[in-house]
């Protein structure tokens, strides 16, 4: 099997943690890479090795059985390569060596066991991978450690993996939070390195950290549920998890995405809070890239891992979804008189590349369906600022003007002046859809331009020919909108 519409063949990311195991199959390899089947199980491998240094019969015997559906399911979808990984329980425990043997023997999986350096440098590759412009601490919880890793101009550079994990933070302190939380304190003491955090972002991977952003979020009635670059200033973050012991279990279970969590939750937030007090950060970002991606991306070829992420899934898009192939450079280029300052090139050119993202729907629907679906895009190197501002410019590149109605669902997210650049950028790819239906060649011929408190159209040639009707009132709504006078030329 091939993946559709790009002519290669999936690839999988097989991950035996300390408490789950999951099975990720990307779409391809490539600079954007999409899941197309996801599946998790919680084996607790982890469980006990912190006493007892062996991985316990029943765990070995749950995982043995469902790493032998994953790598059946991955011979079903025609995986072209399966990267298999064991962490941190794997690795400290004495049977170890021999888990990986039975596998092997079971399922013909070659698992690669990481050490506690190629864990922590993957996975803070990963988040690279999802923000190439991150810059601070990273913090990978996973069920036995914690890898913490600084940041900054597109590398990685010190790092440390501590047993700080929740099931063996909770079984070196005896199930006592209070005794958690001294040896807590006594590791991060030993990270001489740690204020290198203070006043930066602290970048937060793994599943119990992810659920606490879930758990935030629902707190504070957040409009958006994407974990991916979900922020939270440090200072509310303390206030949050001083809160969170306070919280009943039953209604933390009612959180989607929490409930097989919320038994680590609390065992979860105590080396997060610590890192807080000790490290200084400015704000907390949640990353939805971590470790599986970092496999991915650290097999790049260089020329691919500097492609922008958010442009390259765009891309894609438009060359299978959208009915045009339009010349990007062309069309940004025409549009430079009225791009608003709110949206940086790049932006610019996601909005573009999205422009035709919704010409299959119904057309009742299609300038909802496409705000909704651009919000919720499972994309990267994107902030939620970025996001409502993509939905709307698109939604208005349909429907003409802003939908009060979802508007108001995404305020909380938009800047000053926001909105109002979304309504002139998206007035604007209207007009342009319109001028040609959508063949940007048409613009070589068609110049926008602004003087003053004008806004004018000059046509050449038999170009005049497409100054219709409908382009004049688009014109003119685009005019309205900068509060300028529309001519046509």
């Amino acid at each position: 099997m091939t993946s559709r519409g790009t002519g290669r063949r999936p690839v999988g990311v097989l991950d035996v943690g300390s408490n789950s195991i999951r099975l990720v199959v990307f779409e391809h390899d490539g600079r954007a890479p999409i899941p197309i089947f996801n599946e998790k199980v919680l084996c607790g491998l982890g469980r006990g090795v912190a006493t007892t240094g062996r991985l316990d019969d029943g765990a070995m015997a749950d995982a043995h059985r469902n790493l032998a559906r994953f790598a059946e399911v991955a011979r079903s979808m025609g995986v072209g390569r399966l990267i298999a990984v064991a962490t941190a329980a794997v690795r400290e425990a004495r049977n170890g060596p021999d888990f990986v043997a039975e596998v092997r023997r079971q399922t013909g999986v070659r698992l690669s066991v990481l050490s506690g350096a190629e864990e922590a440098k993957t996975s803070a590759l990963g988040v690279l991978s999802g923000n190439p412009e991150a810059d601070g601490v990273m913090g990978d919880l996973g069920g036995a450690s914690l890898e913490l890793v600084d940041l900054g101009g597109g590398k990685t550079r010190k790092q440390v993996t501590l047993p700080l994990g929740p099931l063996a933070l909770a079984e070196l302190a005896g199930g006592s939070l209070k005794k958690a939380k001294t040896v807590v304190v006594e590791h991060l003491k030993q990270v001489s390195w740690l204020d290198r955090l203070a006043g930066r972002d602290l970048y937060l991977v793994g599943g119990s950290w992810r659920a606490l952003a879930r758990v935030h979020m629902a707190e504070t009635d957040y409009p958006l549920k994407v974990i991916h670059a979900y922020r939270v200033e440090a200072a509310a973050a303390r206030g949050f998890l001083t809160r969170l012991p306070r919280r009943r279990k039953a209604q933390l279970k009612r959180i989607p995405g929490v409930t097989r969590r919320v038994e680590a939750l609390l065992w979860a937030a105590l080396p997060l809070a610590e890192v807080v007090r000790l490290g200084k950060p400015r704000r907390l970002v949640f990353s939805s890239y971590g470790l599986r991606e970092g496999c991915l991306f650290e097999r790049l070829s260089p020329a691919k891992r500097q492609q922008d992420p958010l442009l390259a899934h765009a891309t894609e898009l438009a060359e299978r979804q959208a009915r045009f192939a339009p010349d990007v450079d062309d069309i940004i280029g025409w549009l430079k008189p009225v791009l608003p300052p709110s949206f940086p090139d790049r932006l610019a050119r996601a909005a573009v590349l999205l422009g035709d993202i919704g010409w299959q729907d119904h057309p009742d629907y299609r300038a909802e369906h496409a705000f909704w679906r651009i919000l919720q895009l499972p994309v990267v190197a994107i902030e939620h600022r970025e996001r409502a501002l993509l939905a709307l410019t698109i939604h208005v590149r349909y429907h003409g003007h802003i939908e009060p109605a979802l508007l108001a669902s995404v305020r909380r997210l938009l800047g000053p002046g926001d909105a109002d650049a979304a309504l002139t950028l998206g007035l604007a790819l209207r007009l342009c859809y319109t001028l040609a239906g959508g063949d940007s060649r048409a613009l070589a011929d068609v110049r926008l331009a602004t003087e003053g408190r004008n806004l004018s159209l000059t046509f050449r040639g038999a170009r005049r020919r497409l100054a219709g009707d409908v382009v004049g009132r688009r014109l003119e709504a685009l005019s309205d909108a900068l509060k300028n006078v529309g001519t046509i030329k």
